[in-house]
């Protein structure tokens, strides 16, 4: 049994190849494993001697950049938790966060400076300030980067065996919940996706992971994640590449930039693109046909966790000879089922469970191999310790059943032949859009406080691009008025952009039960309807 860390094995390849390029930058700029780890150790001390010890957290506040892993290195090879936030929030929402998390210190971006002091003064919380220069110098009551990692400090020889990574869901409920990741189980956890799946013997050893990774290496993993590192598909597939000795090619922006991203894929001779479905492989694609290019080094595209369409394989597969993963996996339990498409003629693919995945039905039977069979994707063996501060919800995702932990994040299946499935959904109203996860209670708790909003329902409805998008059906009072695009905006002042409601349908009334319940069905089979007939209406 492997019985240690990614950093560990960061850090065994930082000393038998420290030359290797371990980071890529679109300015050129390379960071060997060498270097990785050498900043890594830096940081380390430097947040020792702020006074952390392990167990305590460590935000981070960072689109994708290189000091993101690195801030990751230095955790998880010291024990410190680290803590990706979301950088899209608004300071209210990063201030829950905070106050959930209690972290001692927070490494950001100075782009997002008032942001996070902001949410600090709220969260009433004491930290320590590290502030990753992108904008302007360090204000006076942050620590800069660069003066950090220009610091002395070695890594700890072996990270502890207790070290955890949390990593923030919304899950089914409207407050974010951390997801509490044992480092170990973690790197367990992906073996199968790390080796398995890329033809490699599966390693008992540290050393032997060691000796795996100096074998393959750059020139058969060069990961470029188009998607954010707060969200665990980006971050694991980089990690993962770390893990095999590759080469990540980090953006280093904030946003997507497509064009630049096909550039940088040719540049850096990309293997490996990680997108987030629909939302960003059809842009992808587009800038791809555009610039009248291929990609020829692209063995692999990765997505998971939401709409990847037909269609838009379809497109990529046209681009070279690749393969497509696109992964059914959760926050809370890693990757369960798995679609892979090798060329055209594949489509669209059918979803296989992962070997230590299993089918549990609602009276607590595995049907795995049960044709016909209705159940919920569960796991068991290396996965979380729950969620942090709530007992009812870990009791209710991480079931013991006949003796057995399993995670069950939701999502209902009918099994097929041969360990295929079909997937039914996720029992809950939360809505995917793009990869980020809403829930509806808190946009409509936003509308409601508007004056001319006298009811509100928010519902997903499908969206070619992001999977779903928000819209919302709207009551006003008798003598309210608003517009979709003042109320999204209003809605958009108050929780991230990405929350606001993209469609709005106004009603007279709403209909609710005698309990006052909604049939959410039904309203959203209208609403489709009504935005199809505005869509198709002559302007």
């Amino acid at each position: 049994m492997l019985d240690g860390g990614f950093s560990d094995i960061w850090q065994g390849i930082a000393r038998a190849a420290p030359d290797r390029i371990a980071m890529v930058t679109p300015s050129g700029h390379r960071w060997t494993y060498g270097r990785f780890a050498r900043e890594a150790g830096a940081l380390g001390s430097r947040l020792s001697g702020l006074g952390l010890r392990p167990g305590d957290r460590v935000g981070i506040v960072l689109y994708n950049r290189p000091e993101f892993l690195i801030t990751l290195f230095a955790c998880l090879a010291h024990g410190f938790t680290p803590v990706p936030m979301n950088f899209r929030y608004r300071s209210i929402e990063l201030a829950g966060l905070l106050m959930d998390s209690e972290p001692r210190a927070i490494v950001y971006a100075g782009s997002y400076r008032a942001l996070v002091a902001d949410a600090v003064a709220i969260a009433h919380e004491a930290v320590a300030f590290i502030e990753v220069s992108d904008e302007g110098t360090a204000t006076s009551e942050a620590i800069p980067w660069d003066e950090v990692i220009a610091g002395d400090g070695v890594l700890p020889e072996r990270a502890p065996a207790d070290g955890e990574m949390w990593i923030y869901t919304g899950g089914t409920t409207g407050q974010p919940k951390a997801v509490r990741w044992p480092a170990i189980e973690m790197l367990r956890s992906k073996l199968f996706s790390i080796y398995d799946m890329n033809g490699l013997e599966q390693p008992a050893s540290l050393d032997a992971a060691v000796a795996t990774a100096l074998h393959y290496g750059r020139a058969q993993l060069v990961n470029l994640p188009l998607a954010p590192f707060m969200h665990g598909t980006a971050l694991s597939l980089a990690i993962s590449a770390l893990a095999l000795g590759g080469t990540v090619v980090v953006t280093s922006s904030a946003r997507f930039h497509p064009d630049a991203a096909v550039r940088l894929a040719l540049r850096e001779g990309a293997t490996q693109i990680v997108v987030a479905g629909d939302a960003v492989a059809i842009p992808l694609a587009d800038a791809a046909e555009r610039m009248n290019v291929t990609l020829p080094l692209v063995s692999s595209v990765v997505s998971s966790g939401m709409r990847f369409s037909a269609s838009t394989k379809h497109r990529l597969h046209l681009l070279g000879d690749l393969a497509i993963t696109d992964i059914i996996a959760s926050s809370e339990g890693g990757g369960f089922a798995v679609t892979v498409t090798k060329g055209v003629g594949d489509l669209p693919g059918r979803a296989r469970l992962y070997p230590d995945a299993v089918v549990i039905d609602e009276n607590g039977r595995r049907v795995d191999d049960t044709v016909g069979a209705r159940g919920m994707l569960a796991r068991p063996g290396a996965i979380p310790i729950g969620y942090f501060r709530d007992e009812e919800r870990t009791a209710a995702a991480f079931p013991v059943i006949d003796g057995v932990r399993y995670v069950m994040p939701g999502d209902w299946v009918i099994v097929e032949d041969d360990r295929h499935v079909e997937m039914l959904g996720r029992g809950s109203a939360v809505i995917n859009s793009g990869g980020e996860k809403i829930y509806p209670d808190e946009v409509e708790d936003v509308l409601l406080s508007h004056p001319a909003v006298r009811d509100a329902v928010v519902v997903g409805v499908p969206d070619e691009r992001f999977g779903e998008i928000v819209a919302a059906a709207i009551v006003l009072g008798e003598s309210g008025t608003a517009t979709q695009a003042e109320l999204a905006g209003y809605v958009g002042e108050r929780l991230a952009p990405y929350k606001k409601p993209r469609a709005i349908v106004f009603r007279s009334r709403i209909a609710r039960g005698v309990t006052g319940k909604i049939d959410l069905a039904l309203l959203r089979a209208e609403m489709v309807q009504e935005l199809h007939e505005r869509a198709d209406a002559p302007s």
